[in-house]
């Protein structure tokens, strides 16, 4: 099985969590937003999403959803070990679970409740500025030697070194991390840009059906990653105008 506490490369090194505060804060963060999480089980290649539904503080226990495909159910009722991950604004949150995980109802919903992780793996993947795209979409364009037929989704954020995607459908089969992709083209509003980039992470939320991606530019052109440095600064700026004007 893998170890979510090895070291993983990114712009900070990985912080080992292990304050109850600092535990909860985190897992807080999953469940308030509804964050995506990955499981995988111990010597399975399988990878199965849930979510945090419930956290008890005060009983140690965390509850997750049913799992999908929900053949991960059988896993674990079975006790299997298994790995948890997340991502939250760049943030890579995982953890292991060793202990027996206990099928229950909550709010007339089927759930599994786990210990409270007693260390998590806290990860910074950037440190850029990275502007959220929700007032202006920007149409983007994956392709490359691995894609039969370039995908066609929308840029949800940018920053100097990276974005993230979304596409329609599940693709988590047909895409791989660590994978560069030849081009990504993206239609800025001064002009579409295009570069190699590194898929970092992909997660499929099936209530959406949409698959999530994180990219890092790969190999960028100077005069590409100028204009993505301008387009950034551009929304960093009007950001930080409209926060002004809701406090003035």
């Amino acid at each position: 099985m893998s170890n979510p506490f090895a070291e993983d490369e990114g712009p900070q090194p990985p912080q080992i969590l292990k304050t109850a505060v600092e535990i909860q804060a985190n897992l807080r963060l999953l469940l308030d937003n509804h964050i995506p999480l990955l499981i995988r089980f111990a010597e399975r290649n399988q990878r199965y999403q849930t979510y945090l539904v419930e956290i008890s503080r005060e009983k140690g226990w965390i509850a997750f959803d049913e799992l999908i495909p929900s053949d991960g159910e059988r896993l674990m009722a079975s006790a299997e070990p298994f790995q948890v991950e997340g991502y939250y604004e760049g943030v890579r949150i995982a953890w292991n679970n060793g202990h027996p995980v206990h099928r229950d109802e909550l709010d007339g919903a089927p759930c599994y409740w786990a210990h409270l992780p007693d260390q998590i793996l806290y990860h910074q993947r950037r440190n850029a500025y990275r502007a959220p795209l929700s007032a202006q979409p920007v149409a983007v364009e994956l392709s490359g030697k691995s894609i039969k037929k370039p995908l066609k989704g929308k840029v949800l954020d940018m920053s100097a070194t990276g974005c993230k995607l979304s596409f329609p459908g599940d693709l988590q089969n047909s895409l791989q991390a660590g994978q560069v992709y030849e081009n990504l083209s993206a239609k800025l509003p001064f002009g579409t840009i295009t570069t190699a980039a590194e898929l970092r992470h992909v997660v499929f939320d099936e209530k959406l059906d949409l698959t999530f991606c994180g990219m890092r530019f790969y190999r960028i052109g100077g005069l590409t990653q100028r204009q993505v440095e301008r387009f950034v600064y551009q929304l960093q700026r009007e950001a930080r105008r409209d926060q002004a004007g809701r406090f003035s």
